[in-house]
């Protein structure tokens, strides 16, 4: 093991002791006024220490976080009914809601994944009763560029442009732009010719 490593499992584990009083407090995210508070809270901590701080406190309250993921500056994780794998990394301002993200994605900053297509329902009188959503799938290996919205299912190895919203599933290996987001080819192929080996 490396000293890098060592030094990065210390700061792992400092970050745990020192979030687990808030983990408590919010009964490991089953109380959502409390988990809410600690998540905001947590989300303005800034530099490495807010890295390390909100790992910590997500691999408590989520139903599945890795200690090995990276979750910058107000990025907020809406719903703890979400699943985040190893070295996955978020940017910067994000509103994540009930997903499963694979290892390995990459998500930019400002993206939302605001738990799937919801439904919305209303009585007679056309006031609103409750609304429903579904879990967003997210495949590993995944890019998701700046401001895209994720509403539906990406498939593994795909790249998601900038300000792309994805309404409808994306499959496997593609590179989807636009809105609605649609595969404009395979993310498999080459490098282009004008960029250098």
């Amino acid at each position: 093991m490396t000293l890098r490593r060592i030094i990065k499992r210390a700061a792992q584990g400092l970050s745990l002791v020192l979030v687990f009083p808030s983990a408590i407090l919010c009964a490991f995210g089953r109380l959502q006024v409390s988990y809410v508070f600690f998540a905001q809270w947590f989300a303005l901590f800034p530099g490495f220490v807010g890295t390390f701080v909100r790992a910590a406190f997500y691999k408590y309250t989520l139903r599945e976080c890795s200690i090995d993921t990276t979750i910058s500056f107000g990025t907020v994780f809406s719903s703890r009914n979400a699943c985040v794998g190893a070295n996955v990394s978020i940017g910067s301002f994000c509103v994540v809601g009930r997903v499963r993200i694979g290892r390995g994605t990459q998500i930019s900053s400002h993206v939302e994944i605001p738990s799937g297509r919801h439904q919305h329902f209303r009585d007679e009188g056309g006031q609103f009763l409750d609304s429903s959503s579904a879990e967003v799938v997210i495949g590993s290996d995944c890019w998701i560029g700046a401001s895209a919205v994720i509403m539906a299912n990406v498939g593994d190895q795909s790249t998601i442009g900038a300000g792309s919203v994805v309404v409808k599933d994306i499959p496997d290996h593609v590179i989807a732009v636009g809105v609605p987001a649609k595969p404009i080819k395979s993310s498999r192929e080459s490098r282009s010719p004008c960029l250098p080996s």
